[in-house]
């Protein structure tokens, strides 16, 4: 299925949302794009999407706070965990839209948010998803779909702790936090603009 949907540059060949569909049990990605808040409300909103956890993962302690997270010494992203049907949603959709509502080109960074826990990373659960992202990175790259080249790490996935209870669908429960309002909108309108055919939403 074609629906016409081009990420950000002269990538042209990023058309084939819908394919590779699979069948049976839900699959998990985890996804590392900057602070956890503005992932999840972006993930909540795709067709397919059972459900979206922000946590941590990627790091050496155990159970960490969002504090200990927060002061870069542990080695954990602030990541989302998307349960998905793949029979209504691929990996490869998830990964389109990932690349296309974050920055993958800045090194530990998301605009003002400074550190290895804002870090663009794709947490691979099997040795399928690994393949499958490190030829889309490279696809993209080759394309030169960003000015920049990708620095999205492909880790994969050991521990993940779920974040604290008051982090669960933050944006939902505070649309008028200022830190919110600021990022997330410009997020939604572009997931809502490029991606509306993914969209929960979508033919009602």
């Amino acid at each position: 299925m074609t629906l016409g949907i081009s990420l950000p540059g002269q990538y042209e060949s990023q058309r084939d949302i819908g394919g590779a569909m699979g069948i049976g049990k839900n699959d998990v990605a985890v996804f590392g794009g900057g602070c956890f808040w503005c992932t999840e409300a972006v993930f909540d909103e795709l067709r397919g999407v059972k459900s979206v956890v922000s946590g941590y993962a990627g790091g050496k302690t155990k159970n960490p706070t969002y504090e200990q997270v927060c002061m870069g010494t542990t080695g954990h992203a602030e990541v989302i965990k998307i349960e998905f049907d793949p029979a209504e949603i691929s990996f490869r959709d998830l990964m389109t839209v990932f690349f296309a509502t974050h920055d993958p080109t800045t090194l530990n960074r998301q605009g003002n948010d400074v550190g290895t826990q804002y870090r663009s990373a794709i947490f691979y659960a099997d040795e399928k998803q690994k393949e499958e992202a490190a030829a889309f990175v490279k696809e993209l790259d080759d394309a030169k779909t960003f000015k920049n080249s990708i620095v999205t790490t492909l880790e994969p996935l050991a521990e993940f702790y779920p974040a604290e209870d008051y982090h669960q669908k933050y944006y939902a429960n505070n649309p008028y936090q200022p830190y919110c309002q600021y990022m997330i909108p410009p997020k939604l309108n572009k997931l809502h603009k490029q991606f509306k055919e993914l969209l929960k939403s979508h033919g009602k």
